[in-house]
């Protein structure tokens, strides 16, 4: 049955672009269907943050989160460009709540993410610049002021108030960053410490983080896995129960830049958002994405992937096209799947779904040390309204969005691993 920790949940909301509705000049979640609310600055010019201003205010959650950032980068409260996963997410979740229980599940969203800012502009300790009409690093400041705010007006309304989840949706501009999963950590305990010391949470609060899928853009690299990819996947393996990945996005509708969604976009990811919260924080089950959790051989030229599979049976989406179909041809047949030893591309001779285990046969012997990876590598080619690294992988999951009334599977996250 759900859990009712507090009257207000708070969920907070950082990254970069798509964190912050980037490209999303359409609006349709401007309606709140439910209770769940988002801090009003009443006029406020902020910085400099005080909490106790009288004229901050908690408002029903609708989209445009704060108005729109007309400069960039632009930091809080200028920092929203769109149509935000948040509406969506606060939705998806009171509705299952509701389906469950018949009672209100009530969400305060704080939106708080930096258009194009890699993780230093994100974490604590960030050296607030301006320059004119543009502004960066005050993602974590403006979330300790908004918690502090909303606590604030909990007390004064008689609620109890604390931090659920902390959703990060980035990754493109440290694509690079080996470092990477250390800096979700390093924020994760951060946000974690001084939350806590605000709200008087004891719980740890859930880390829920997405994969991005359209850096780099190497056009016939023959390795084109981003270090901030593959970490927001291992962050949810070294972290069990305090960090989850959500899974990847490159299911969703994209913009025609094919880095950013578009409004549709936003809202699915949202709704698979709140519904991984009301798995792991509501219903406080270990919810976790469509991954590989063994790769083993079979003979020579034969690799067996096996997956947890949140809902089986797995499938192909067919309506997703195949990648490698005009540059990265070794691997046509792959269906998303890579193998490559080295600098070469091994070339994959067909795939084939048995249960919850994926056989990977190979045109030529499997040499040692080879890599099986997927939805890594980008050949330059973007799929049709997508990104530039996909897979067509999914599972069976039935769950349909309060938002948009489309199904909500889990597709597979994107991986490497080594062939033992």
């Amino acid at each position: 049955m759900p859990r009712f920790t507090w009257n207000w949940a708070g969920v907070i909301g950082t990254g970069q672009s798509l964190s912050v509705g980037a490209q999303a000049n359409i609006l349709t979640a401007t309606t709140q269907p439910y209770q769940n609310l988002k801090l009003a600055l009443g006029g406020l010019v902020v910085p400099p943050f005080d909490p106790e201003n009288p004229a901050l205010t908690l408002v029903p959650l609708v989209e445009l989160i704060r108005p729109g950032a007309s400069t960039y980068p632009s930091a809080y409260p200028q920092n929203i460009y769109g149509e935000t996963p948040h509406t969506a997410m606060a939705s998806q979740i009171s509705a299952l709540v509701q389906q469950a229980s018949g009672q209100d599940y009530v969400t305060v969203h704080s939106v708080v993410g930096e258009n194009g800012q890699g993780m230093p502009f994100l974490s604590k300790g960030a050296t607030e610049t301006v320059a004119g009409a543009t502004s960066t690093g005050r993602a974590f400041a403006a979330t300790l002021f908004e918690a502090r705010a909303i606590q604030r007006l909990a007390t004064t309304a008689n609620k109890t108030y604390g931090v659920g989840a902390i959703v990060i949706t980035h990754g493109e501009s440290d694509a690079g960053n080996t470092n990477y999963e250390a800096d979700l950590i390093r924020l994760w305990t951060d946000y974690n410490q001084d939350i806590a010391a605000i709200t008087g949470q004891v719980d740890p609060i859930q880390m829920i983080v997405s994969q991005q899928h359209s850096v780099p853009f190497a056009a016939g690299a023959t390795s084109g896995a981003s270090a901030s990819t593959l970490a927001q996947w291992r962050v949810g393996l070294s972290r069990p129960g305090e960090i989850v990945c959500s899974g990847p996005k490159y299911q969703y509708p994209y913009a025609v830049d094919g880095v950013h969604l578009v409004t549709l976009g936003y809202d699915l990811l949202g709704e698979k958002y709140g519904q991984i919260y009301y798995e792991r924080v509501v219903l406080g089950r270990d919810w976790q994405p469509l991954q590989p959790t063994t790769l083993r051989r079979e003979g020579t030229q034969t690799v067996i992937v096996d997956f947890h599979v949140p809902v089986p049976p797995l499938v192909w989406d067919e309506v997703i096209p195949r990648p490698h179909q005009t540059a990265l041809t070794e691997w046509a047949e792959g269906r998303g799947f890579e193998v490559r030893s080295g600098n070469n591309r091994i070339a994959i001779e067909s795939v084939a779904i048995d249960g919850d285990s994926v056989e990977i046969t190979c045109a030529t012997e499997i040499p040692a040390g080879a890599v099986v990876g997927y939805a890594v590598t980008s050949d330059g080619t973007q799929m049709p309204t997508g990104t530039t690294r996909w897979g067509q992988l999914r599972d069976s999951d039935p769950v349909v969005g309060a938002t948009t009334a489309t199904a909500q599977p889990n597709y597979s996250v994107a991986f490497e691993l080594a062939v033992p």
